[in-house]
């Protein structure tokens, strides 16, 4: 039986010199090639979308493996109310977008869209809004990758997420 972990290991962010520190919850800013870019907070996650919840073991290098429960809407789901600019003329443009997840602590992880798209991976990754029954209102929501075996692309505490197109040019 493991036992619960705290939900995050984030660093407070102190706002620059002469700047006011923002008053209210954290926010997630979701921005790049998209409609209609995002700030959300977990508690706005947890009301706007339908929640999931799944059960995940992955191995970590020092502790071993670490069983957790989450709560939280698909990734996907919330990214499409940001309407990503995905040109209608590209037949499978949205294929060529990638998605940057930045943490609090410095940590990021890098997806394809195609690993979340109902039509190509149809990956359930999740926004967690709770860890182990207990939210992450204070903490901040997490990234959730049920099918990776070691928890790397689990990011906590998000700040950010940019959504864009690959460009080799």
């Amino acid at each position: 039986m493991s036992r619960p972990v705290p939900p995050s290991r984030a660093i407070a962010v102190r706002p620059a010199p002469g700047v006011a520190a923002a008053a209210g919850p954290r926010r997630l800013l979701i921005r790049g090639q998209l409609r209609r870019p995002l700030a959300l907070t977990v508690a706005e996650l947890r009301e706007r979308w339908p929640q999931r919840r799944t059960e995940v073991v992955f191995d970590c290098a020092k502790e071993g493996p670490r069983r957790h429960t989450f709560d939280g809407p698909l990734l996907r789901d919330v990214l499409d109310a940001a309407r990503p600019a995905f040109d209608a003329r590209r037949r499978k443009d949205r294929s060529r977008f990638l998605l940057s997840v930045t943490g609090g602590d410095g940590h990021h992880a890098v997806l394809s869209w195609a690993e979340i798209d109902a039509d190509f991976g149809d990956a359930p990754i999740l926004l967690a809004t709770a860890l182990d029954g207990g939210p992450l209102d204070g903490a901040g929501s997490q990234l959730v990758v049920p099918s990776d075996r070691c928890g790397a692309r689990y990011i906590s505490a998000i700040t950010g997420i940019w959504v864009g197109a690959w460009d080799p040019a």
